[in-house]
């Protein structure tokens, strides 16, 4: 959550555009949303109340092919902020699955992806406490509340006893820890940085690189 998630997808898809690439560029909060498997849910915000872990991978899985299925026809570069290791991710790590089952289904997405030739931008912090606190602190305590009503009523937390904000801290510790083990399995194109700094200039200028468009001037 304020990793930059959002900020570098929009980055990206101006790059491409600049590049006389047309770019598809997917915000995890679009509406109806390509890959998220929680749309087709009654309680989306809680799938624990109506599904389980396995059910709500194969429902995602299926998304993911669809969506590969369709982009492989046309000349649009999708670029989505976190759909990776986040969103259904995040909702599959909350109803307890298994590390298991959570490295089988990033194996199987990989599968369904890879003839689209995916870069993954991983971007972590260091200190999750100073990373999630520092986030807390400019989006406020009605955010506040609002991620902690929302994640820690999953069973995870709930097993757990994680409340209130050292809750959230401790859940985001525990989920970076899970993150981490599944990108070093990742077999894909990936790419690692670390943006405790904030230098985005920086940042960006690594990612332009990856992708073969570093000397494409851009607006920031």
């Amino acid at each position: 959550m304020g990793s930059g998630k959002s900020t570098t997808m929009r980055f990206v898809a101006k790059a491409l555009a600049d590049a006389g690439r047309p770019a598809l560029a997917v915000h995890e909060r679009a509406d109806p949303h390509p890959v998220r498997a929680t749309d087709e849910l009654q309680h989306w915000f809680e799938p624990w109340r109506e599904s389980t872990a396995e059910q709500l991978a194969l429902r995602a899985l299926s998304r993911w092919r669809s969506f590969a299925e369709e982009i492989q026809t046309g000349p649009a570069v999708p670029v989505l902020d976190g759909q990776l290791f986040h969103g259904d991710l995040t909702n599959l790590f909350l109803m307890e699955a298994s590390f298991d089952e959570l490295a089988a289904y990033c194996q199987s997405l990989a599968q369904l992806i890879q003839p689209l030739q995916p870069l993954v931008v991983y971007l972590r912090q260091d200190s999750v406490d100073l990373a999630v606190r520092t986030v807390c602190a400019e989006r406020g305590e009605a955010w506040v509340k609002y991620q902690v009503d929302w994640k820690l009523k999953g069973p995870y937390a709930v097993r757990r006893n994680l409340v209130g904000l050292e809750g959230l801290i401790a859940l985001y510790e525990d989920y970076r820890l899970m993150t981490d083990a599944l990108f070093d399995r990742w077999t894909l194109d990936k790419i690692v940085i670390e943006n405790s700094e904030r230098e985005w200039a920086r940042y960006n200028q690594r990612v332009l690189e990856r992708l073969g468009l570093d000397g494409v001037p851009t607006a920031h």
